[in-house]
């Protein structure tokens, strides 16, 4: 086995793996703090994670870091922290996520942000972000963050949720937790462990009255950030 600990959401992960790629994919979160939780990872895991992966044929090192990843996510709901697809990102120390189906341009959009504030945005990650609800919500870079590696080692707080479409002409309206919690139930990581699930149900419930909600429909012009930031911090 090889093992080092990372700090993700301020918690210490001490990650026992069979194939050291993880470990350069986690380096920039490495530490030497007393871990929190462990993971270890058997042939069973990367197995599994070969069973539901698009291509049969990913490496097992590749599949062993969606397996470390998997592992960290069903304890973290323990220490009220969930994993969401999402692309956060910063804005003067204000952090907004963007989350909807695959495909529907998350990044895309982002991308807009960073051409629009420039310096003033921080990516904190655009695909897998953990999200720590208790009191302030706040959002965690982490090296899970898509297929263009876009993240910081970072915590910022959340201040909105907004639920992106494509639309001709941008347009963004505040909407009721109520309206935004079938899509929040869809892009939060569901732990199989049925404790953790109940606890990451608990979690998204927690984030009524705790973040503002939005629904967005937007083109691919710059001007989309420009709509999607006006209309968060105004509506």
């Amino acid at each position: 086995m090889i093992t080092f600990r990372y700090r993700f959401a301020d918690r210490t992960v001490e990650v026992h793996s069979l194939y050291e790629e993880v470990h350069h994919y986690c380096k920039d979160y490495r530490t030497d703090d007393p871990a929190d939780f462990e993971v270890t990872i058997t042939q069973e895991d990367i197995a599994r994670e070969r069973s539901g992966a698009i291509s049969g044929s990913s490496s097992d090192a590749y599949l062993e870091e969606l397996a470390v990843y998997r592992k960290i996510s069903e304890i973290m709901p323990f220490y009220d922290t969930v994993l969401f697809h999402g692309s956060v990102i910063a804005v003067d120390g204000k952090a907004y996520m963007f989350t909807a189906s695959s495909g529907t341009g998350k990044s895309t959009h982002t991308a807009l942000w960073r051409k629009l504030f420039g310096d003033r945005a921080v990516m904190v990650n655009d695909d897998k972000p953990l999200i720590h609800i208790n009191g302030i919500t706040t959002a965690y870079g982490t090296p899970y963050n898509g297929k263009h590696r876009l993240s910081s080692n970072t915590r910022v707080p959340l201040k909105a949720i907004c639920i992106l479409e494509r639309s001709n002409e941008n347009h963004i309206e505040q909407i009721t937790f109520k309206e935004a919690y079938s899509m929040l139930i869809q892009q939060v990581y569901r732990p199989n462990d049925v404790q953790a699930l109940q606890k990451t149900l608990s979690l998204v419930d927690r984030l009524e009255g705790s973040v503002s909600f939005y629904r967005l429909g937007c083109n691919m012009d710059i001007s989309a950030a420009q709509t999607a930031y006006d209309g968060m911090n105004r509506l």
